[in-house]
This record gives structure tokens, C-alpha cells and sequence, in this order.
């Protein structure tokens, strides 16, 4: 089983900070995660580099004793260069269709397919919303980008036993919007 959690509630908007860490409740979205994963078998925990997946992580970490692995794949989706208010360019992404997306876009979504395919079973891996979505509308082939509204702190479970992913179950879904 691999499993993909959203980080927890983020201190600061994409709008306010490029990097924020967790808010009050987001520590307690962390905490409660980990308690849920320790009943899991876990042997990996992979995070991405940005600081609320860290801080996620750093709850299970604390609790089960396993390192932390950070592997860039698994970060937020990257801006194009030439984008220059990040929010709204993200909402019209969202709303779209993969094909349309930018190559650096399209290059980051195989890039983060294929490193989660060549990860062991038992992993768990703190990532992002987009992320989440773009692994699950691949299995579910669609192409778009947005497949379901995963919430802070949800677990989407994969299995990759015969050697591509099934979908076991997604995350709780977020009823209020991301951006």
C-alpha cells in the first residue's frame, strides 16, 4: 500500500507566503494523521521539501521512530517563469485539462508518477493537493486536473502490488475551496 496524505492546514495562503509552515489547527490535522498511520504498516515516509509537508511528517516521524526522506518529485506543482500572480494562474490550471497544461507542468506530473511508481510498498508519502489529483486521475484515466477536492491531512491509499496503481480509496474530500 502506498499512501498519499495532503499536508495539514497551511499558517499562510499561496498569496501571502511561498512557503508556510503549519496554522494552530493544521498542527492538530498532523497529529491526528499520525495517530490514524501508526495502525498502518509503514516501513518509508517520503516528504516533499516545502515546510508544510515537513511539519506533517514530523508528527509520524515523531511517533513512529521511521526517518523522513525528502524527495523533491513529491513538491508542489511548479510555476512557469513567466507566470507572475501564482494564484489565479493555479485556479485556471485547476479548472482545466492536463494537455493544456504547460510542458514544465506536464514534465513535473510524469516526474511525480513515475517516482511514486518506484516506490515500496508500505510508504507514505506527504505531498499536495495537485499532486494527489494527479495521481489519481491517472489511474482513473482522465485528464483532468482536478479529480476530487482532497482535504488537509486526508489519506488516499494506492496499491502497486502488480506493478501499476490501483486505487484503494481516496482522501476525505475538502468542502470549502483551496484557493
Amino acid at each position: 500500500m502506498i499512501y498519499l496524505v495532503r499536508h495539514g492546514e497551511a499558517a499562510a495562503s499561496w498569496g501571502s507566503h511561498p512557503d508556510p509552515g503549519l496554522s494552530d489547527t493544521g498542527r492538530d490535522q498532523a497529529d491526528t494523521v499520525a495517530k490514524t498511520l501508526m495502525s498502518e504498516r509503514i516501513a518509508y515516509a517520503i516528504t516533499s521539501p516545502m515546510a508544510r509537508c515537513q511539519e506533517t511528517a514530523s508528527f509520524l516521524a515523531k511517533s513512529s521512530g521511521l526517518a523522513l526522506q525528502v524527495e523533491p518529485a513529491v513538491t508542489e506543482i511548479p510555476t512557469p517563469s513567466e507566470v507572475t500572480d501564482r494564484v489565479p494562474w493555479l485556479r485556471t490550471l485547476m479548472s482545466g485539462q492536463w494537455n493544456e497544461a504547460p510542458d514544465l507542468v506536464q514534465d513535473w506530473r510524469r516526474n511525480l508518477i513515475d517516482t511514486l511508481t518506484s516506490l515500496p510498498n508500505e510508504t507514505v508519502v506527504f505531498t499536495h493537493f495537485v499532486a494527489v489529483n494527479a495521481v489519481v486521475g491517472s489511474i482513473e484515466g482522465t485528464d483532468n486536473v482536478t479529480v476530487f477536492r482532497p482535504n488537509y491531512c486526508s489519506v488516499t491509499k494506492l496499491d502497486n502490488t502488480s506493478g501499476a496503481f490501483r486505487l484503494i480509496e481516496r482522501g476525505q474530500s475538502l468542502e470549502t475551496k483551496v484557493l
